[in-house]
């Protein structure tokens, strides 16, 4: 199934919803997999897996882009378990046969993906940071760190469909709506043989260490460059200036300064506020990886050639024992203004 390439067309995205409502994550993938499907001159549609999804929620996954969405229901399909979630998506690949699959590297695309792409015999690329087509191939382009982050990786599965890859979350905009756009709802009762399960879910505890991180508008990050865990306290009297949620790099995490919940980065959040000010952050890929997409980036570093001012929209050149106590008096002035 999966060798024939020629046999594969379309690139479906894996929407994902909770209680019956399309998340977040499912509108994010709509923007790259329409990028791709338009690149590839062919459809984009989503599947989704679970039990009495919002009819409206579904309407705008094509309103925002989607010329199809095909869901299997069930019951038991409501809450995420990889065995009879896998089974559902592998029908949906055998009958359907998509060229490119793409996934949010979720607590749900990270455990599922990897599953379908060894029943499937697929090539799987995971945290993709960039995913493009080859104009010569049509193959999919898959980059994403590699080597502890110092290198960008492309990989490519030319002989195997579909092409697949997981993508984090907040690493792009969800879609917008498109007045006007019409699309295919296909809805599916899973059948009871694709329903079977050696898991039981027995409870959910939901992660309340994020400090609000991945969620906030404004988010003042530190690097290694405040030198100790000390100064961590002017970082933190600018964020409460600015009411912002506070980030930080691995080596201020690996150093003790900050705990793991406010990491950004490859083996952190990956994250998209409205506006982050990296302060003391050299730009490590990992870390880039984490943040670039943010609407507006702000850098404070001493080193001109640091590579955070490559992304940065406005950067600059001081010390930051210098600058922050000024700018964090400067912005409680505005404010009380």
């Amino acid at each position: 199934m999966t060798k024939n390439k020629h046999k594969h067309s379309g690139v479906w995205i894996l929407a994902e919803q909770a209680d019956g409502r399309v998340q977040r994550i499912s509108y994010e993938l709509l923007t790259r997999g329409r990028d791709l499907a338009d690149k590839r001159g062919t459809d984009l549609t989503a599947m989704i897996f679970g039990n009495d999804i919002n009819a409206e929620d579904l309407q705008e996954l094509i309103n925002c882009g989607a010329d199809r969405v095909v869901t299997m229901e069930e019951a038991k399909l409501e809450h995420f378990l990889v065995e009879p979630y896998a089974a559902c998506m592998l029908k949906i690949i055998e009958d359907y046969q998509p060229e490119i699959v793409i996934a949010g590297a979720t607590s749900t695309g990270r455990t599922l993906m990897p599953y379908v792409a060894i029943k499937a015999n697929a090539g799987l690329t995971a945290d993709c940071t960039v995913l493009d087509i080859e104009e010569e191939t049509g193959n999919l382009l898959q980059t994403r760190p590699a080597i502890g982050g110092n290198i960008l990786a492309t990989i490519k599965t030319p002989q195997h469909r579909p092409q697949m890859a997981t993508v984090r979350p907040h690493s792009t905009k969800p879609a917008v709506k498109q007045d006007g756009r019409t699309g295919e709802i296909v809805r599916l009762k899973a059948p009871a043989k694709y329903l079977k399960s050696r898991i039981n879910r027995v409870d959910f505890i939901p992660d309340e260490s994020e400090h609000g991180l991945q969620d906030a508008d404004v988010v003042v990050a530190v690097g290694r460059g405040i030198k100790k865990s000390e100064n961590i306290s002017l970082i933190k009297s600018l964020a409460k200036e600015l009411d912002a949620a506070i980030g930080a790099s691995r080596d201020v995490v690996d150093r003790g300064w900050l705990s793991y919940p406010y990491q950004v980065g490859l083996s952190g959040k990956t994250i998209s506020p409205k506006l982050y000010l990296a302060v003391a952050i050299s730009g490590a890929i990992q870390h880039l990886a984490g943040m670039q997409t943010s609407e507006t980036i702000v850098a404070i570093n001493s080193d001109p050639d640091a590579q955070i001012f490559n992304v940065a929209d406005f950067g600059i050149v001081a010390d930051v024992f210098q600058i922050l106590p000024v700018l964090s008096e400067r912005i409680k002035q505005a404010r009380s203004e």
